[in-house]
């Protein structure tokens, strides 16, 4: 192979190798309870985000917003090193909409944001 090809050869590979990191390095979430959208019991509700890559859990953030007259609020964040690519919260929820704003710090220090709406309806019998 000449020289100049491979270079080429390798400059294009170390490009892919980097671009395929930057890719990965930001926490995507994956799954969640409640689901997007979804619907749960009123009463004491967990709440679990779950992402595709290991997270700073001390330095994420939940918001939980909405509910009927309610502030925002920011939930405490349990830490568990069993669950490194999870935010796991609860709340006592009454019947309404809401809003969960997450901010997820992944270990390579890129942030995240999003939101997940969800509602509650009546507490089961």
């Amino acid at each position: 192979m000449r020289p100049v090809h491979r270079l080429a050869t390798v400059a294009f590979a170390a490009s892919m190798a980097f671009a395929s990191m930057a890719a990965s390095a930001h926490a995507i979430l994956i799954d969640s309870s409640p689901k997007a959208n979804g619907s749960v019991a009123a009463g004491h509700v967990p709440l679990a985000l779950k992402y595709n890559s290991k997270i700073d859990q001390a330095r994420s953030k939940l918001v939980l917003s909405g509910g009927p007259g309610q502030q925002d609020v920011t939930l405490r964040i349990a830490a568990d090193a069993g669950k490194p690519s999870e935010l796991d919260s609860e709340a006592d929820l009454k019947p309404g909409s809401y809003v969960i704003h997450w901010q997820a710090l992944a270990l390579d220090g890129h942030i995240t944001r999003g939101d997940l709406p969800f509602t509650v309806g009546a507490a089961a019998p």
